[in-house]
């Protein structure tokens, strides 16, 4: 797999819903364009099916923490492709109870800019 990035445009807005154990119930167009998975690929898988390992541990066990208390997480990600790409995003997440009572979470994700993609990396680098 090669590790080459991909760059988001400025009006990509990537959204993914999830099941409280992170299961992905949908996602729109431009999250399966960008993690280059089908639609019918992603419903019912992890999250973190998306995961980059450059990405620390320690960034998701805070951002559970805190959605899971019911509070919005913001932060940036780096996030593999089906096939070994990646990409950086500003992921925002919403947690939300469904009118059935059953809970979720709805993330939504613009593009990083160079220089914030710069400065996580460095920070995330030194996590390690």
């Amino acid at each position: 797999m090669e590790d080459i990035g991909m760059e988001l445009s400025s009006n990509s807005f990537l959204v993914s819903e999830t099941n409280e154990d992170g299961l992905i119930r949908f996602a729109n167009d431009q999250f399966c364009k960008f993690s280059e998975f089908s639609l019918e690929e992603l419903i019912g898988k992890p999250h973190s099916i998306v995961r980059h390992p450059d990405m620390p541990a320690v960034v998701f066990e805070e951002l559970w923490r805190t959605i899971q208390a019911g509070e919005r997480w913001k932060g940036f990600v780096k996030n593999k492709t089906k096939t070994g790409k990646y990409y950086w995003v500003f992921s925002t997440i919403y947690p939300y109870i469904a009118c059935d009572g059953s809970k979720g979470y709805i993330s939504c994700r613009r593009k990083a800019s160079q220089e914030e993609i710069e400065k996580y990396a460095n920070i995330y680098r030194s996590m390690k």
